[in-house]
């Protein structure tokens, strides 16, 4: 009854006529995911003709790479598994930056799953072992290949190597503030470290049996690596120590300085203050590049979180590259140091960085007592409408640190300053090679 009150006001429903349900449950194609199924598939066809991996795979393939192909053992009739092709691993890396991809794990499944990276694959597979190796250890060839692709765009007259310009970009760490520690917090850590590898190397010794073997010796091996990174951290608190002895007795404010901190993660890092404002573990990376041009000319990657002071070791590295010493060198103001100024002037080196303001609100080009030949045609340079000008083509080289920014050059994820060149080595290689075909197609 109470069923006939609820629904008394629904319209009848017709009835199914009765050739209908002796029709029988209809067909359906339900997917079935437990069989095995062979699919015909045209590498080439995966990608259209105009994707960018082809340009990528058009440059890696005219290179030079005899360096690495040495060092191949399998040739010939002799045993052993072959190679992959340092090419193709050149190639996936190059791609694989150009869109913001910086873990190896990543890389991987992205041979297996995208078609941009199965084309370039072929169907050689790779893990992410041989990824990450090989993207931390070829920082001398990627160089080379930086030098080399940047002789040949000023060959073609694309690029003007006689107009320098210097910036540089803090990017964090991977290492967090709370692994950085005093002197007596790293001597009792050591302590307790090399305790535990003496402990763990005498039970795998004791021991036969293999299963209980091995993870011993995997825990004896995470033993003597944070045992490293300890002496390192030591290691790297004495050069800070020394740092700032030196800069006290150059100071001489009488104020007694903090007592220095290292890092037991990633002893090269140090804390600096980053663009957002706050305070993080970080690497200052140096990048010059041709001026009013998006271009990578030199970059170097350093501990000291001030550019004062670091415009000399840029202009002494880029003696030995393609173009030589510039004649014009423009940096911020950061960077503005008399004795660097000096020592450009008596190369031939044109500066031109803003002067800071003075104190007592005088101009600042005037001349000041003291000011050497360099640093009095310096000043007269940026008082000038011409050296203005000229000054205001520095800003393009920013737009190369938004790109890094945009490839997720934000944070590291290796340890140690020569692991971390390698990296920003890729974003140099990368963006001028992309650059390079803007410029070649304009």
């Amino acid at each position: 009854m109470a069923a006939d009150e609820l629904f008394g006001d629904l319209p009848e429903q017709a009835k199914p006529p009765a050739e209908a349900t002796a029709r029988g449950a209809p067909r359906l194609r339900e997917p079935q995911r437990d069989q095995i199924a062979l699919r015909a598939v045209d590498i080439e066809s995966l990608i259209g003709e105009d994707h960018p991996v082809r340009l990528i795979w058009s440059y890696v393939e005219g290179l030079d790479l005899s360096d690495l192909e040495d060092r191949i053992k399998a040739r010939g009739d002799r045993p052993g598994h072959p190679a992959t092709s340092p090419r193709l691993l050149l190639a996936l890396w190059l791609s694989a930056t150009s869109e913001g991809v910086g873990s190896a794990r990543a890389l991987e499944r992205l041979c297996e799953s995208h078609d941009a990276y199965r084309w370039l694959c072929g169907g050689v597979s790779v893990n992410y072992h041989m990824l990450a190796d090989f993207r931390v250890g070829c920082a001398d060839l990627l160089d080379r290949l930086l030098c080399e692709h940047l002789a040949a765009l000023a060959k073609a007259g694309l690029v003007d190597l006689e107009t320098l310009a210097q910036d540089g970009v803090r990017v964090r760490a991977s290492a967090g503030a709370a692994s950085f520690r005093r002197e007596a917090t790293l001597d009792k850590h050591l302590a307790q470290a090399e305790a535990v590898v003496e402990d763990l190397k005498g039970e795998v010794e004791a021991r036969s049996d293999a299963s209980n073997q091995r993870i011993r010796a995997a825990r004896e091996r995470a033993a003597r690596e944070r045992q490293g990174r300890l002496k390192a951290a030591q290691t790297a608190l004495a050069e800070i120590k020394q740092r700032r002895k030196e800069r006290e007795e150059k100071r001489g404010n009488g104020k007694k300085p903090k007592e220095p901190r290292a890092s037991t993660t990633d002893a090269d890092a140090r804390v600096m203050k980053m663009a957002g404002g706050g305070f993080r573990p970080a690497y200052n990376v140096q990048v010059t590049s041709a001026a009013g041009e998006q271009i990578v000319t030199g970059l170097n990657v350093t501990s000291i979180g001030s550019d004062r002071g670091l415009m000399r070791p840029m202009l002494e590295q880029q003696r030995t590259r393609p173009g030589g010493l510039p004649k014009r060198h423009l940096v911020d103001g950061g960077f503005g140091s008399a004795e660097d100024i000096e020592w450009a002037h008596a190369e031939g080196v044109e500066v031109f960085c803003p002067p800071t303001q003075s104190k007592h609100g005088t101009d600042p080009c005037l001349p000041r007592r003291g000011d050497g030949p360099g640093v009095l045609a310096w000043r007269a340079r940026m008082a000038s409408e011409a050296g203005k000008a000229r000054y205001k083509t520095r800003s393009t080289c920013e737009c190369i640190h938004a790109r890094w920014r945009n490839w997720d050059l934000r944070q590291l994820t290796v340890r140690g300053i020569e692991k971390v060149r390698a990296v920003v080595l890729w974003f140099a290689l990368t963006n001028n090679i992309l650059q390079g075909i803007r410029l070649r197609a304009a």
